[in-house]
């Protein structure tokens, strides 16, 4: 692959807003940080982020990223509808990158209701109107991206948020180091002809073949991000789970079918939090699969922050998904069967 495969097959430049992922993390502290944040929190007994796709992933890995530190439960909601438990003890975080995104207008409608504590979070549109009519807290991050390519401004804003309402404590040095990080791997992964590409190399693996992301559960949202960025870039399946709940069942599966099997690829997400006891299993995992799958990649984090390890994660995904797009010869921004089905939903 050279440089002119990824113009070839990039016209739209989903590479560049890969690329320019660090400097967005900058703009959306920015937003966070200086935006008005009107929310009572007093009584709050628990947060629902509710959203889809792209929208949503910023509230799975906060959701994660988190889980040791909020006194609190916080769960995303994608569904029209919202859980029973919600009401007025609940902060409903109502992210829509559009503003115009059906179930999370459902939802937001439902949330009024229930007198549900709201802060929304969007470009524009629905969202961003009724949270104006009702008064209620709204952020506003920047238009013009694919929802998936605006992690940044789901995440980051949102994760300053809770700090200044007083839920988590400040993550100033954790943001800098991330942004330092994921600037080296940006000019690393971005140059397709450089001598090691870990993103390409990765991408490399696994073309031709259906990926299968494996990780420890602290990382449970990076893994889903990584199938979803498979799927929408380089418009291919790619499945996923979590260690070690797939050794309590799923491993037993990779055994019938050995001529199938050889058409998955599978990639251990690995991190150095990770659990003392997950890591032999791990370890087990990897042994056991290396002779039945076509291949077995491991992709380590980078950094000393759970925040940088995280996100370094994350970008190397995202750059994956870049280079299998191109590998399998599809331009990686249009998801023209998601735009027929919101089309065909507009007659029903």
């Amino acid at each position: 692959m050279n440089r002119a495969d990824v113009t070839h097959n990039d016209p739209s430049n989903m590479a560049e807003l890969i690329r320019a992922f660090p400097g967005h993390i900058d703009e959306a502290v920015r937003i966070g940080m200086s935006q008005k944040i009107s929310v009572k929190t007093g009584g709050v007994r628990s947060i629902v982020v509710t959203g889809l796709g792209g929208s949503a992933i910023g509230g799975d890995l906060l959701r994660c990223f988190l889980a040791d530190e909020l006194s609190v439960p916080l769960i995303v909601n994608r569904s029209y509808e919202l859980p029973k438990f919600v009401g007025s003890s609940t902060l409903v975080i109502v992210s829509s990158y559009s503003g115009n995104t059906e179930e999370t207008v459902a939802a937001h409608r439902e949330a009024l209701k229930r007198k549900a504590r709201i802060l929304a979070i969007s470009s524009d549109g629905t969202t961003a109107a009724m949270a104006k009519r009702n008064r209620d807290a709204c952020l506003t991050i920047p238009a013009g991206f694919p929802p998936r390519a605006a992690l940044a401004y789901s995440f980051f804003p949102l994760l300053i948020a809770l700090w200044r309402l007083g839920f988590v404590a400040p993550k100033t040095r954790a943001i800098a180091e991330t942004v330092a990080v994921l600037s080296e791997l940006s000019e690393r992964y971005g140059d397709v002809e450089a001598r090691a590409n870990r993103a390409l190399e990765v991408a490399t693996t696994l073309h031709g073949t259906i990926p299968v992301i494996y990780s420890p559960s602290h990382l449970e949202a990076v893994n889903l991000r990584w199938r979803g960025q498979i799927a929408e870039n380089a418009k291919q399946l790619a499945y996923g789970n979590v260690i070690p709940e797939m050794n309590h069942n799923e491993i037993v599966g990779w055994k019938a079918l050995p001529h199938l099997l050889k058409s998955f690829s599978v990639v251990f997400l690995a991190d150095r939090e990770t659990h003392r006891r997950v890591r032999p299993r791990m370890l087990y995992t990897d042994e056991v699969l290396r002779s039945r799958a076509a291949s077995v990649s491991v992709v380590e984090s980078v950094g000393r922050s759970r925040l940088a390890r995280t996100f370094s994660l994350v970008h190397t995904g995202d750059w994956v998904s870049l280079y299998l797009a191109i590998l399998n010869r599809e331009d990686p921004t249009p998801v023209r069967v998601i735009d027929a089905l919101k089309h065909r939903l507009q007659t029903v």
